[in-house]
């Protein structure tokens, strides 16, 4: 995947028409992740790369399992970035090569930095049968892409109820609540569910760019309604959104300052040049330190896909 230059839309002239996003709808397009299991991807997209720093976004499920089966992701390597797990419904145990094993339940978040190199296993518990989450990356800022990796586990985030909508705060602050996750850049992540129809008019930051990810249901932006099989972009300069949500309806609402500089992203890295990735997966090939073992991985260990550029002479 080649860097892109973010340019943010132009700022709305007035108070009034910052209330008015101008909606990009855009189509998720399937992928797959390890075992046969279909997702959905949301970022990066050929229309849209970023929302702040948040660099990728999956929608894996809503998914029932046949008897044993389930998700089992093998070994693999991650660079400049953070994954954020945020569970719906099932539960998944994060192994690392830092040592850490953590089980995920619902209203949840893993949270891995993973710095100059880190290596993570997924599985589902042996007899499990639904599964149900967004796993997304943020893309770590220059001066913290090459620290130590790390790892964390969040059981308990903020919740409030707004206009009959439950919120949960992921990431950043939103109405007087913080989230205790560890970010290195200004994000918002909020999950908005609710049971019964409702609407809401939700203050935004004016410097952040934002994204919806509808997740089930309906959501309604004025007379346009989108399901979970489209990512809803809003660009950047409002400082509200009023939305409807059908019955049974939940909503992922992402939203950051536009992240300088551009990234690279291939397979499972992030860094800002292709030398960087390059020789991330020439490290990753040649069981350098830099990528240390998973225990209990069973010896499951993801092949890197070839780059899909070539390198100068000399050079991995």
């Amino acid at each position: 995947m080649n860097p892109s230059q973010q340019t943010p839309p132009q700022q709305p002239a007035d108070a009034a028409d910052r209330r008015q996003p101008a909606v990009s709808r855009i189509v998720l397009r399937s992928a797959e992740l390890g075992q046969g299991l279909a997702i959905r991807r949301a970022l990066p997209t050929r229309q849209r790369r970023m929302v702040g720093a948040w660099c990728f976004l999956d929608h894996v499920g809503p998914v029932r399992f046949e008897r044993a089966e389930g998700l089992h992701v093998g070994a693999h390597p991650h660079t400049a970035l953070q994954t954020f797990t945020w569970m719906i419904q099932g539960q998944l145990l994060h192994r690392d090569s830092l040592g850490s094993e953590q089980l995920i339940r619902p209203g949840q978040v893993n949270l891995m930095s993973a710095g100059r190199g880190i290596v993570h296993t997924e599985d589902s518990l042996p007899g499990a049968s639904d599964l149900h989450a967004a796993q997304l990356w943020i893309a770590l800022p220059p001066a913290q892409a090459d620290s130590e990796p790390s790892f964390d586990h969040y059981p308990e985030l903020p919740t409030w109820q707004q206009d009959g909508i439950a919120c949960t705060l992921l990431a950043g602050s939103y109405a007087g609540h913080c989230a205790p996750t560890r970010v290195h850049t200004p994000l918002l992540g909020m999950d908005l569910a609710t049971g019964l129809a409702a609407s809401t008019t939700l203050e935004l930051n004016p410097a952040f760019e934002y994204g919806l990810l509808p997740l089930a249901g309906v959501l309604r932006l004025g007379a346009e309604g989108f399901r979970d099989d489209e990512f809803v972009y809003l660009g950047q300069g409002l400082d509200r959104l009023e939305l409807e949500l059908e019955a049974g309806s939940r909503v992922l609402l992402l939203g950051g300052e536009p992240f300088e500089p551009p990234v690279v992203m291939w397979w499972n890295f992030v860094g800002f040049d292709r030398d960087y990735i390059a020789q991330a997966q020439a490290d990753w090939e040649s069981g350098s330190p830099r990528f240390g073992r998973v225990e209990g991985d069973q010896g499951r260990r993801l092949d890197a896909p070839k780059l899909p550029w070539s390198q100068p002479s000399g050079q991995p």
